[in-house]
């Protein structure tokens, strides 16, 4: 079902709904490289040169953000693990927090200061944290991404810091910074707690830390996501925004000035939100079928899935639904059994068939409550 969004925009592609890509002739985006997604199905929207493998500098450090959410998440460390600076993560130049050698911070401090203000020493001290070494991190952070799909990027450190003998190797693209950042943003939100923060302090407020993304603070609806700047980088910049539930992201790598990736970001994710609404259809009110032989008479259906639809934001007013349902099943019934569809339409065009599934089990009557049931209903056939 995840996929339904991708296949229900080739769709309206292919009948003339969405613009497609023609539009890419109609943005002069000043970067290298550049992407727009949809967040919730992950469609592209525009590319220019988007897989080409570019030095990424600091927008590495959204792997190391996901890494460190999944560590949470899996239980393997927690927000409150107090992280102790080793020489080699206080020895980190570029943006950072000054991490002295034996200091210690929790890991919710450290992680803010990544998300907030790209402290690279903050970085490297949490890939020791969970894995041992910067080196096992980055072997984590290349393993994540070959899953993930990246398949125009090599890690050589957490940072995207450029070192003079790997600086060649260490390489992504537009798109594959814009599947690690959906991978974040939409399976791990709780990231936005940071990535959204303007201004902020550690260390008892005596020192500051200011979001390195001014989108934050000047692009309605901004939930991040990271930027990053290297003389042989340039410019880079994942930028992320969520408006009448619809999340974008866009991406650009190498623009000669910090305001061209701005702009840029700024101009594409306009593009977006102007051009592409997202929908959600859901059953309007309770939808349930008769259930034979089973303990419950009937069973409600529900949507199977995920259901995110992206259209034409001019079509929005013309979609309708239609749902078809199974007249009776037989007990048992399984969680999920398919019960009927939900047929999305824009005028004539089918958008999509979503499935209708039982949203709980139901179990079939016993022996004794067969009998039961038999005989109530040949005494009522009597009456």
């Amino acid at each position: 079902m995840k996929r339904l969004g991708i296949v229900c925009l080739a769709v309206l592609l292919a009948v003339g709904l969405l613009p497609g890509r023609a539009m890419a002739t109609e943005l002069e985006v000043k970067a290298k490289s550049a992407v727009l997604i949809d967040a919730a199905t992950g469609t592209v929207l525009y590319e220019s040169n988007s897989h080409e493998a570019l030095p990424p500098a600091s927008v590495t450090k959204i792997m190391t953000m996901l890494l460190v959410m999944e560590a949470i998440d899996s239980g393997k460390i927690s927000w409150e693990d107090m992280v102790t600076a080793s020489e080699t993560a206080a020895a980190k130049g570029g943006s950072q927090i000054y991490l002295k050698v034996g200091e210690s911070m929790p890991v919710t401090t450290l992680l803010k200061s990544v998300a907030v203000a790209s402290a690279n020493d903050a970085a490297c001290a949490l890939a020791e944290h969970i894995a041992g070494s910067e080196g096992a991190f980055v072997e984590q952070m290349n393993q994540r991404a070959a899953e993930l799909g990246m398949q125009d990027t090599h890690f050589v450190n957490c940072t995207g810091l450029d070192d003079e003998d790997t600086a060649m190797q260490h390489r992504t693209s537009a798109y594959d910074i814009a599947l690690m950042s959906r991978e974040l943003l939409v399976n791990h939100p709780q990231i936005k707690k940071f990535t959204t923060i303007w201004m902020d302090t550690i260390r008892d407020g005596a020192f500051g830390l200011a979001n390195t993304n001014k989108l934050v603070r000047f692009y309605q609806g901004a939930t991040g996501l990271k930027t990053g700047y290297t003389s042989k980088a340039g410019f880079c910049l994942s930028a992320s925004a969520e408006r009448d539930g619809m999340e974008l992201i866009a991406v650009v790598l190498g623009s000669d000035t910090s305001a061209d990736r701005f702009t840029a970001c700024k101009q594409l994710l306009d593009h977006g939100f102007a051009t592409y609404a997202l929908i959600a259809p859901k059953l309007d009110s309770a939808v349930s079928v008769p259930v034979k032989l089973g303990k419950q008479s009937s069973v409600a259906a529900v949507t199977s899935g995920e259901n995110a639809i992206l259209i034409d934001k001019g079509q929005k007013k013309s979609v309708t639904t239609e749902i078809v349902m199974t007249e009776e099943v037989t007990a048992p019934v399984s969680q999920g059994q398919r019960l009927g569809t939900m047929t999305v339409r824009c005028g004539e065009q089918i958008l999509a068939q979503i499935p209708l599934v039982a949203q709980t089990a139901v179990e079939r009557l016993s022996w004794g409550e067969l009998f039961a049931y038999v005989l109530r209903h040949i005494c009522f056939a009597g009456e």
